[in-house]
């Protein structure tokens, strides 16, 4: 998350876009709500680490975009994350 953070202001990226992701085991709703407190605790740490507010934009998924397809209620932990998308423009 450090080099992410370091990417984002040494560019002086115009947008950062954190998403949160869940595997499939619990709930859709809990899971929905899991991917919201992932993604919001690393847009809060990347603020922290001096990643504008300003350009930053927070999303969750739950279980809907697994990096791994698996079956209902699979703990796969490839599909536990966060992904950072850094943009640079003009």
């Amino acid at each position: 998350m450090q080099q992410a953070a370091q990417y984002a202001t040494s560019g002086r990226a115009t947008q950062v876009i954190v998403i949160g992701h869940t595997d499939t085991s619990g709930s859709l709703a809990y899971n929905v709500r899991l991917s919201e407190r992932r993604a919001k605790a690393v847009a809060d740490a990347l603020v922290g680490l001096g990643v504008n507010q300003g350009v930053m934009s927070v999303d969750w998924k739950g279980e809907s975009q697994p990096a791994v397809q698996t079956g209902d209620g699979v703990k796969e932990p490839l599909n536990r994350r966060t992904t950072i998308n850094i943009n640079f423009g003009r």
